[in-house]
């Protein structure tokens, strides 16, 4: 059976809560339940109620979080750039081949197709990640810009399937 509260732990809870002393750690002083602490602080008109550190807290957190996302969008824009200028810049293929397995590399002006459309994919991947994390801000027509914006991609599109069918075709 439960002990009556007396008034001694009263006073003390009092005492203890203008010192500003946690719920919790009132209780773990007098040897108390939390919640025959927070009944006691209730009947005294008391309470723990941590409002405004909570909020600060949060609001802390919100702009950490924020400035990490903006960090990385823009960490994403980086690797989208570098990715693009793979597009047209030179490289090395090679691969090993023929009835003895020898390695084999070709330098060529510029990726194959294949290898552009796999480039402009993963590029197309990291902005759109980078504008989730951190949206752009429109101004006036912005609309209108992603309108054609988002034309001009899928006719891009279509016409990197058309050419990858051409090369199939043998044309």
């Amino acid at each position: 059976m439960r002990e009556p509260i007396t008034d001694a732990e009263r006073t003390r809870v009092r005492a203890l809560h203008a010192a500003g002393r946690a719920r919790n750690d009132i209780a773990r002083e007098l040897g108390r339940s939390g919640s025959t602490v927070s009944k006691i602080a209730r009947e005294e008109g008391l309470s723990f109620a941590r409002g405004p550190e909570v909020v600060a807290a949060t609001d802390a957190r919100r702009l950490d979080l924020a400035a990490r996302r903006q960090q990385l969008a823009e960490a994403l824009h980086e690797d989208a750039e570098r990715l693009r200028a793979q597009l047209w810049a030179p490289c090395t293929i090679g691969a090993f081949g023929g009835k003895d397995n020898e390695w084999a590399q070709v330098d060529l002006d510029r990726p194959p197709f294949a290898d552009q459309r796999q480039i402009l994919a993963a590029t197309s991947i990291a902005v759109d990640k980078s504008l989730k994390l951190a949206p752009s801000e429109g101004g006036e027509g912005a609309e209108d810009v992603r309108s054609m914006l988002g034309t001009l991609g899928e006719v891009l599109a279509d016409a990197f399937a058309d050419d990858e069918q051409g090369a199939d075709d043998g044309g």
